[in-house]
């Protein structure tokens, strides 16, 4: 039997496991929250702008940075600074150390902060998934959406949430055994069934969301998100009520009119052969005048003569 575990073992217990998540939580902070995306105030141009070393719009410095690592404005005598300033607080540049090529940010002279911010900075991959710019193109902050994590500019930021909630499918079936699922991935677009949510072999965190087995980006349950399925409109397809109440795009057309379209149709074609039999009728390919106009023109003088001769007195004898 296991020795009972006394009050001072288990508080020291739950104390480590606070300072594990502590430490951990240093490198797993939102990027809306990390100090080299905090908003930041030009004291020369008075924009709103993300945390930068230099203004976006004026090119200014400001009088008091932030360390884009640790947030701090003012640097105390007792610390690992690589620039060791006696018993006296720093202040303004001569506070910094270096400046990130991924944040375009302050980072403070710490030894720390000049060792982890570069391989951490949050801000390497930070392009927008709808404009596709990245820090350097616009002077906003950058959010990540909160359904498939994707980098957002601070103008495509609610544009792009309101329409991420959309399957690629046109149902919530899983794509491998065309059950209902309801372990959805945001960022696959794609239902998943609890069988092949989880993969064969692998372990599981206890607590933890289940990881897409495509892109490994925590599953959602889908009755928890108004998700939406992806509908493809083709011509009569497209059911649509519109002002007047009438039904799909094809609502002014009847079976009379169609009738109508159908004998004018037949008409108009009669009346393109008839045009051509007679065009076809007029050509002369050997440079002589058609049978058919010397027969008409023949017939015609024919008449004249015929119209001009006397009438006979006499119908017994002939006229001379």
């Amino acid at each position: 039997m296991p020795k009972k575990k006394t009050g001072q073992r288990k508080k020291s217990e739950k104390n480590k496991i606070r300072l594990k998540e502590i430490r951990r939580s240093r490198f797993n902070i939102p990027l809306a929250n990390h100090p080299c995306n905090a908003s930041m105030e030009c004291d020369k141009c008075q924009k709103m702008q993300k945390n930068r070393a230099f203004c976006y719009f004026c090119g200014a410095v400001q009088r008091l940075p932030m360390c884009a690592q640790c947030g701090k404005q003012k640097c105390i005598p007792k610390g690992d600074c690589v620039v060791k300033h006696g018993s006296a607080h720093v202040t303004g540049l001569a506070m910094v150390g270096a400046i990130c090529d991924f944040c375009e940010a302050w980072v403070c002279h710490g030894l720390t902060c000049l060792q982890t911010h570069a391989c951490s900075c949050p801000m390497q991959d930070s392009i927008c998934v709808e404009c596709h710019r990245d820090i350097s193109e616009h002077g906003g902050r950058m959010f990540t959406c909160a359904f498939c994590a994707k980098h957002l500019c601070g103008d495509d930021q609610f544009e792009h949430q309101a329409s991420c909630q959309r399957l690629e499918s046109e149902t919530f079936k899983c794509p491998s055994c065309n059950r209902i699922g309801s372990n959805a991935c945001m960022r696959c677009k794609a239902v998943f069934c609890d069988e092949h949510a989880k993969r064969k072999g692998f372990k599981y965190a206890p607590g933890q969301p289940i990881p897409c087995p495509k892109c490994g980006h925590p599953l959602d349950q889908a009755f928890c998100l108004s998700i939406s399925t992806r509908q493809y409109a083709f011509g009569r397809q497209r059911q649509i009520l519109d002002e007047e109440g009438e039904w799909g795009d094809y609502s002014v057309y009847d079976d009379d009119d169609q009738a109508d379209e159908a004998s004018s149709e037949e008409d108009e074609e009669g009346e393109d052969e008839n045009n051509v039999v007679a065009a076809m009728g007029k050509i002369d390919l050997h440079g002589r005048e058609h049978v058919q106009k010397s027969y008409e023109a023949e017939s015609m003088a024919g008449r004249q003569l015929a119209s001009s001769e006397p009438e006979c007195g006499d119908q017994s004898s002939r006229c001379r």
